[in-house]
């Protein structure tokens, strides 16, 4: 069993820049894809950012390119979100999530993670 447990969530004001962290636990951290998610009140969860197992490859949804950086720490099982020039329209809970592939690709599709975490709120104040 995979358990992905996110943290770095709260409240900011608007420009400033929180890092969310998940550490994944439970299977070899090294072969794992993992992407961000996030849903806001009333909104469908729509996907953030990702990044292959290796590390090489990461893919961004094209509104937060600039922003958000994606990064893996695999000697600390960790996974990163680094957030900056925040906007109210950040706010939502964030989610982890992991998959297991043989192919060494940034996934944006939901339906491709089968582990994830229980969320991290952010908040954004103008």
């Amino acid at each position: 069993q995979v358990q992905l447990v996110e943290s770095g969530g709260g409240s900011v004001q608007a420009g400033g820049s929180l890092r969310l962290s998940c550490a994944v636990s439970g299977r070899t951290f090294s072969s794992c894809g993992l992407g961000w998610f996030r849903q806001a009140p009333g909104k469908e969860r729509e996907f953030v950012a990702a990044i292959s197992w290796s590390g090489v490859y990461t893919a961004y949804v094209d509104s937060l390119k600039g922003r958000f950086t994606v990064s893996r720490d695999n000697a600390k099982n960790t996974l990163y979100l680094q957030m900056n020039s925040l906007k109210p329209e950040d706010t939502a809970v964030y989610y982890c999530a992991g998959h297991y592939s043989d192919l060494d690709i940034a996934s944006p599709r939901s339906f491709d993670y089968i582990y994830w975490g229980q969320g991290t709120q952010v908040t954004v104040s103008s």
